[in-house]
Protein backbone atom coordinates (compact mmCIF):
# COMPACT_ATOMS: atom_id res chain seq x y z
CA UNK A 1 0.00 0.00 0.00
CA UNK A 2 1.08 3.63 0.01
CA UNK A 3 1.50 3.75 3.44
CA UNK A 4 4.53 1.41 3.16
CA UNK A 5 6.50 4.19 1.00
CA UNK A 6 6.17 6.77 3.42
CA UNK A 7 9.21 6.37 6.02
CA UNK A 8 7.86 9.77 8.41
CA UNK A 9 5.09 9.51 10.64
CA UNK A 10 4.93 12.57 12.81
CA UNK A 11 3.88 12.17 16.44
CA UNK A 12 0.99 14.03 17.89
CA UNK A 13 3.46 16.17 19.94
CA UNK A 14 5.46 17.71 16.57
CA UNK A 15 2.56 18.40 15.00
CA UNK A 16 1.55 20.11 18.22
CA UNK A 17 4.29 21.96 18.09
CA UNK A 18 4.32 23.07 14.88
CA UNK A 19 0.64 24.08 14.98
CA UNK A 20 -0.60 21.67 13.12
CA UNK A 21 -4.11 20.56 14.18
CA UNK A 22 -5.53 19.70 10.76
CA UNK A 23 -4.53 16.28 10.27
CA UNK A 24 -6.49 13.54 11.41
CA UNK A 25 -3.96 10.39 12.52
CA UNK A 26 -4.79 7.77 14.45
CA UNK A 27 -2.71 9.39 17.76
CA UNK A 28 -5.04 12.45 17.49
CA UNK A 29 -8.44 10.73 17.90
CA UNK A 30 -9.57 12.04 14.32
CA UNK A 31 -10.82 9.69 11.50
CA UNK A 32 -7.85 7.81 9.93
CA UNK A 33 -5.51 9.63 7.06
CA UNK A 34 -3.09 7.30 5.33
CA UNK A 35 0.52 8.57 5.63
CA UNK A 36 1.10 9.79 2.39
CA UNK A 37 -2.03 11.95 3.07
CA UNK A 38 -0.54 13.04 6.18
CA UNK A 39 2.74 14.14 4.78
CA UNK A 40 0.65 15.92 1.84
CA UNK A 41 -0.34 18.09 4.64
CA UNK A 42 2.33 18.40 6.36
CA UNK A 43 4.65 19.23 2.66
CA UNK A 44 1.69 22.17 2.30
CA UNK A 45 1.79 23.22 6.43
CA UNK A 46 5.47 22.80 7.55
CA UNK A 47 6.69 25.71 5.51
CA UNK A 48 4.30 28.01 7.53
CA UNK A 49 5.03 26.75 10.62
CA UNK A 50 9.01 27.34 10.01
CA UNK A 51 7.99 30.46 8.71
CA UNK A 52 5.62 31.55 11.87
CA UNK A 53 8.16 29.70 14.23
CA UNK A 54 11.06 32.16 12.94
CA UNK A 55 9.00 35.01 12.91
CA UNK A 56 8.91 34.72 16.78
CA UNK A 57 11.87 33.82 17.19
CA UNK A 58 13.10 37.35 15.38
CA UNK A 59 10.26 39.08 17.52
CA UNK A 60 11.78 37.65 20.57
CA UNK A 61 14.96 38.73 19.51
CA UNK A 62 14.05 42.39 18.53
CA UNK A 63 12.09 42.76 21.82
CA UNK A 64 14.91 41.78 23.59
CA UNK A 65 16.93 44.16 21.78
CA UNK A 66 14.52 47.17 22.48
CA UNK A 67 15.06 46.23 26.38
CA UNK A 68 18.39 46.02 26.78
CA UNK A 69 21.85 46.06 24.11
CA UNK A 70 20.36 48.30 21.29
CA UNK A 71 17.97 50.25 23.41
CA UNK A 72 19.81 53.60 22.33
CA UNK A 73 19.71 52.97 18.89
CA UNK A 74 15.78 52.44 19.05
CA UNK A 75 15.39 55.45 20.89
CA UNK A 76 16.78 57.22 18.16
CA UNK A 77 14.05 56.33 15.78
CA UNK A 78 10.97 57.16 17.77
CA UNK A 79 9.46 59.90 15.88
CA UNK A 80 10.40 63.61 17.39
CA UNK A 81 6.06 64.18 16.48
CA UNK A 82 5.10 61.23 19.00
CA UNK A 83 3.41 62.63 22.19
CA UNK A 84 5.21 59.86 23.92
CA UNK A 85 8.69 59.66 26.12
CA UNK A 86 11.21 57.57 23.74
CA UNK A 87 12.20 55.69 26.50
CA UNK A 88 9.07 54.91 27.07
CA UNK A 89 7.91 54.01 23.57
CA UNK A 90 11.16 51.66 23.43
CA UNK A 91 10.16 49.70 26.23
CA UNK A 92 6.88 49.33 25.31
CA UNK A 93 7.28 48.33 21.88
CA UNK A 94 9.56 45.55 23.26
CA UNK A 95 7.83 43.99 25.66
CA UNK A 96 4.79 43.94 23.27
CA UNK A 97 7.42 41.91 20.48
CA UNK A 98 8.22 39.76 23.40
CA UNK A 99 4.99 39.03 24.23
CA UNK A 100 3.63 38.26 20.51
CA UNK A 101 7.01 36.76 19.84
CA UNK A 102 6.21 33.84 22.27
CA UNK A 103 2.44 34.27 21.31
CA UNK A 104 3.81 33.41 17.37
CA UNK A 105 6.13 30.40 18.71
CA UNK A 106 3.23 28.79 20.91
CA UNK A 107 1.25 28.14 18.11
CA UNK A 108 -2.10 29.38 20.48
CA UNK A 109 -4.80 30.95 18.41
CA UNK A 110 -1.70 31.51 15.63
CA UNK A 111 -4.17 33.48 13.21
CA UNK A 112 -4.94 35.90 16.05
CA UNK A 113 -1.06 36.37 17.00
CA UNK A 114 -0.55 36.60 12.93
CA UNK A 115 -3.16 39.54 12.22
CA UNK A 116 -1.25 40.91 15.83
CA UNK A 117 2.01 40.77 14.67
CA UNK A 118 0.94 42.28 11.27
CA UNK A 119 -0.95 45.33 13.49
CA UNK A 120 2.43 45.92 14.93
CA UNK A 121 4.15 46.16 11.79
CA UNK A 122 1.77 48.09 10.48
CA UNK A 123 1.61 50.50 13.64
CA UNK A 124 5.64 50.98 13.30
CA UNK A 125 5.63 52.18 9.54
CA UNK A 126 5.26 55.30 10.37
CA UNK A 127 8.42 55.38 12.62
CA UNK A 128 10.71 53.77 9.89
CA UNK A 129 9.20 56.23 7.48
CA UNK A 130 10.08 59.56 9.83
CA UNK A 131 13.47 58.12 10.44
CA UNK A 132 13.63 57.92 6.46
CA UNK A 133 12.65 61.76 6.25
CA UNK A 134 15.01 62.91 9.24
CA UNK A 135 18.16 61.20 8.15
CA UNK A 136 18.18 59.28 11.38
CA UNK A 137 20.48 56.76 11.52
CA UNK A 138 20.61 53.20 13.26
CA UNK A 139 21.54 50.08 12.90
CA UNK A 140 23.64 50.74 10.08
CA UNK A 141 21.15 52.37 7.73
CA UNK A 142 23.13 55.41 7.57
CA UNK A 143 22.02 56.47 3.91
CA UNK A 144 19.17 57.88 2.54
CA UNK A 145 18.95 54.75 -0.25
CA UNK A 146 19.05 52.39 2.52
CA UNK A 147 16.23 54.01 4.50
CA UNK A 148 13.66 53.80 1.38
CA UNK A 149 14.40 50.53 0.78
CA UNK A 150 13.77 49.45 4.35
CA UNK A 151 11.04 50.61 3.90
CA UNK A 152 9.59 48.40 1.53
CA UNK A 153 10.43 45.84 3.97
CA UNK A 154 8.18 46.51 6.11
CA UNK A 155 4.77 45.08 4.22
CA UNK A 156 6.95 41.94 3.58
CA UNK A 157 6.86 41.64 7.28
CA UNK A 158 3.29 42.42 7.22
CA UNK A 159 2.81 39.37 4.36
CA UNK A 160 4.81 37.34 6.07
CA UNK A 161 2.79 37.57 9.67
CA UNK A 162 -0.58 36.92 7.64
CA UNK A 163 0.61 34.06 5.63
CA UNK A 164 2.75 32.18 7.73
CA UNK A 165 -0.29 31.73 10.80
CA UNK A 166 -3.08 31.56 8.34
CA UNK A 167 -4.58 35.02 9.65
CA UNK A 168 -4.46 35.83 5.83
CA UNK A 169 -7.33 32.96 4.78
CA UNK A 170 -9.26 33.30 8.16
CA UNK A 171 -9.73 37.54 7.74
CA UNK A 172 -10.56 36.87 4.34
CA UNK A 173 -13.53 33.98 5.70
CA UNK A 174 -14.81 36.20 7.99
Amino acid sequence: MLQEWVLFRPSRHVLGVLGITSVGTPLMGMCHMSALDTNLVLMRTLPKAIARLLLGAALMFAGTAHLSFARTEFVAQVPTWLPLEPDFVVVASGWVEIAIGVWLVSGFRKQWAGAAAALLFIAVFPGNISQWLTHTDAFGLNTGSARLIRLFFQPLLVLWALWSTGAWRWIRRR
